[in-house]
């Protein structure tokens, strides 16, 4: 089958802040359209409270990339506006995409204040991207980030993403369920989704299926003939204890297995989910049904996944949907994309943005991030961002910077690395193929073991390790030296 990307029917060229386009409009005006710039995306802080988040999106933000291209009506609305001279709207209409932009791979581990995304091309170009690398990175890893975080706290239990009908919008809600796919759930609700990105979509029945028959049972009969191969009963529409399991238990043995099937699931959306599902194992056993697994739903998320699991809940698999698709509990990732450095007269000049508010402080420079493991475990020991063109000797301690405490230094040892920045496009052209969705899930899957158990807690995690190199903490203190001067 055919991959669909929800960007084939439209054009999101357009998709930008304003701003974007009076300063594109100003450079031009300037005489500055000709400097070349370098522009960060990175990120601030971790959602909830984390010790790390997930990067997703850079499929989407690649497929828009390669579609840009501003209409004749996108030019008559600009023109309209009164403000952009004849030469920066004739830029625009005849507009090709030049950048080399540099990225890391879906489903790594990132972590504040690193370079997940670099542009490097003309300022109008590069400063018209803004929008667009943000709002792709931004949405997903946030969801990827969550989703994780509530896959790891169902402690190897399958969690199934069931957010579509509240999620913000229709975009939201197909890549949202793509990003928590990536991040370990095992499928979606979203049919839209699974069609667009082959994830397998998942779905038992809704309340209304019970009441629409006179009877619970009636119902759960006619869906066991129905689906018998793959059966789950929603429980709760009336009694979970009295009449739910007691019906569903009847309708297996009626329907079910009669066929040569084995049941698959109940489901519990509401009440005292762990001790609801207790007995209700209890009961399912003593029926000959040790192998029907139990299902919980209910605005669940990773602190109510983790409590229910801490009191011995008999749930096999997790339904979760508003608090995982909104991310309710800390719903913006945060996402900037700062200028970092110009080339002007064939001088690379780096930029530093000052701010009262320390983490506002950008890192200047065009930079490399790279990953160090420990050579004995292959565990993640520590990210060091370097300027451009530095390379990292593995034969020898290596001294870094913290990049939060101005002199605090590390000597790291005995490590293998590798560059985190991968090419997606070379002057235009995208030279990066997608993996596929599963590739992507496994090697999250992968990364996420790397780190150690104390920065994957979901509850005051450890401290992941981010350094600079020594001639980066250099640039950028003579910077801020220099500016607040």
């Amino acid at each position: 089958m055919k991959r669909i990307d929800w960007s084939d029917t439209r054009n999101l060229t357009m998709l930008m802040d304003f701003y974007e386009l009076t300063m594109a409009n100003g450079y031009m005006e300037s005489g500055l359209e000709d400097i070349s710039a370098s522009f960060d995306m990175s990120f601030r802080r971790i959602p909830d409270d984390g010790g790390f988040a997930i990067m997703a999106g850079l499929e989407q933000l690649i497929q828009n990339l390669k579609e840009l291209k501003f209409e004749d009506e996108d030019i008559e609305f600009l023109r309209s506006k009164n403000l952009f001279s004849d030469k920066f709207l004739d830029y625009l209409w005849n507009f090709k995409f030049t950048c080399d932009v540099w990225a890391i791979p879906e489903g790594t581990p990132v972590f504040p204040n690193e370079p997940i995304v670099k542009v490097v091309g003309p300022i109008v170009e590069a400063q018209l991207l803004e929008t667009l690398v943000l709002v792709h990175i931004n949405h997903q890893s946030l969801i990827a980030t969550k989703a994780n975080r509530i896959v790891r706290a169902a402690q190897g239990r399958d969690v199934m993403e069931f957010g579509s009908r509240r999620a913000h919008g229709a975009d939201s809600a197909i890549n949202g369920a793509r990003a928590a796919y990536i991040a370990g759930c095992v499928g979606t609700s979203c049919v839209l989704s699974s069609k667009m990105f082959g994830i397998p979509a998942l779905g038992t029945m809704a309340h209304s299926w019970v009441q629409l028959f006179d009877t619970e049972l009636d119902a759960f009969l006619a869906y066991a003939r129905t689906f018998p191969g793959l059966c789950t009963l929603l429980v709760d529409t009336y009694d979970v204890l009295k009449s739910g399991i007691p019906n569903a238990i009847k309708a297996f043995e009626k329907e079910v297995v009669p066929r040569g099937f084995r049941p698959y699931a109940v489901r519990i959306d509401s009440g005292d989910i762990v001790q609801l599902s207790k007995k209700a194992r209890e009961m399912l056993d003593e029926a000959g049904f040790e192998d029907c697994r139990i299902v919980a739903s209910n605005s669940l998320d990773e602190y109510s996944i983790q409590e229910m699991l801490d009191k011995g809940a008999c749930v096999d698999l997790f339904g979760v949907g508003e608090r995982l698709i909104t991310s309710a509990s800390d719903s913006v990732f945060g996402g900037v994309y700062k200028l970092v450095a110009i080339r002007k007269n064939g001088e690379v000049i780096p930029k530093i943005k000052i701010s009262e508010t320390t983490g506002k402080i950008n890192i200047p420079g065009v930079k490399e991030l790279y990953r160090l493991y420990d050579k004995n475990t292959n565990m993640a020991l520590a990210d060091v961002i370097t300027l451009k063109g530095e390379e990292i000797d593995v034969t020898k301690p290596y001294e870094a910077y913290d990049i939060y405490e101005k002199d605090k230094k590390a000597v790291l040892k005995n490590f293998a690395t590798r560059k985190l920045l991968t090419p997606i496009f070379e002057k235009g052209n995208c030279v990066y193929d997608s993996p596929n969705i599963e590739d992507i899930k496994s090697y999250c899957k992968q990364q996420v073991d790397t780190l150690n158990d104390t920065v994957k807690s979901l509850k005051n995690p450890g401290h992941y390790p981010v350094y600079l190199s020594p001639a980066l903490w250099q640039l950028k203190n003579e910077l801020f030296e220099k500016k607040m001067v």
